[in-house]
């Protein structure tokens, strides 16, 4: 064999053995269960809101089922930007995730046009885990007792009541501003950095009324320091069955915040579907619905598919009622 024949051939065999080492890798990925270490579990909130309280609880479970560890990682900043933009970024392999909200991957999207990521292309969806209302209640002040007196009591004082919101454009500000839209009624919009300063103005009677997470304000309307006049749900919450849904006034009128986990975009649909499975399984288990109700919230579990058509309508209602009010985010 000439010198330049063997060459070649050597090239050949090399190039061969180089295709059947890569399908040889590509078959041992394929046959690695998931998860075979470490998942990452990015709340883009801090520690102790009801973000970061359920992705604990889910995870715990997790852990157990799969003998590896659930590492909940607290990114929080810009309304949860921050950490939402860190997962889109991430490998796409399921070993980092993200529990994203309403708020992050619907309102925010709907209302900044400048978002450091894309809530349907840069993410790939893997559940929806839960969803709660919000709650519309009153400074005791108010005379308004019922949601159809507080209608009726805005179209005579156009402008004259406050609502505060935890900061422009998010998902208690929207919901006020549904709520005017399917009323026809008016009032003054006060943002808030954040539902703490918010509350604190409500209870003394310098803010009217808040359309506020309910698992925010149903301890002050328990106590009697705020009236809760109706949930925005569609029915009303097991958690406070006295407190009538304001669709029973306003057909309709629906505005609940939720909770879901994405991948980034690109990571294996095997993967996906197992997270999402698990995901069902155990925020199904009786111990978590429980939990979940305790806090008004209703556990659901979702196929990817599912969760991604529930996402992009939510970001399309969302975009109608900014279009709608013209709110505009700087």
């Amino acid at each position: 064999m000439k010198p330049l024949d063997a060459v070649v051939v050597c090239g050949v065999l090399l190039a061969g053995l180089g295709v059947a080492c890569a399908a040889h890798a590509q078959a041992a990925n394929a046959a690695t269960p998931f998860p075979a270490k470490s998942v990452r579990w990015v709340v883009p909130f801090p520690p102790g809101g009801i973000t970061d309280v359920v992705a604990r609880l889910v995870g715990q479970k997790m852990s157990e089922t799969w003998g590896q560890p659930v590492v909940i990682d607290n990114r929080a900043g810009a309304t949860g930007a921050i950490g939402s933009e860190l997962v889109a970024r991430a490998p796409a392999d399921g070993y980092t995730i993200l529990m994203g909200a309403g708020s992050t991957h619907a309102v925010a999207p709907a209302v900044n046009p400048r978002l450091s990521y894309n809530n349907i292309t840069d993410f790939a969806a893997v559940s929806l885990v839960i969803v709660y209302p919000n709650m519309l209640v009153v400074h005791p002040s108010v005379a308004a007792k019922t949601v159809p007196e507080f209608i009726a009591l805005l179209k005579a004082n156009p402008r004259k009541y406050n609502f505060s919101s935890t900061g422009n454009g998010g998902v208690v500000h929207l919901t006020a501003e549904l709520f005017k839209s399917m009323t026809g009624t008016d009032m003054t919009h006060v943002p808030y950095k954040g539902s703490g300063p918010a509350m604190n103005d409500l209870l003394a009677g310098q803010i009217q009324c808040a359309f506020d997470n309910m698992t925010t304000v149903l301890p002050y309307a328990q106590s009697g320091r705020m009236r809760a006049l109706g949930v925005t749900s569609l029915e009303r919450n097991a958690a406070a069955p006295e407190v009538p849904a304001i669709a029973e006034f306003v057909p309709g009128f629906e505005a609940n915040s939720w909770l879901g986990i994405f991948a980034p975009a690109k990571t294996p649909p095997a993967v996906l579907y197992k997270l999402s499975a698990e995901t069902r399984r155990v925020i199904l288990l009786p111990e978590l619905k429980q939990k979940m109700a305790e806090l008004g919230a209703t556990s659901v579990g979702s196929s990817p598919a599912e969760f991604a058509a529930f996402v992009k309508n939510d970001t399309d209602k969302w975009r109608r009622v900014v279009k709608a009010a013209r709110i505009v985010v700087d």
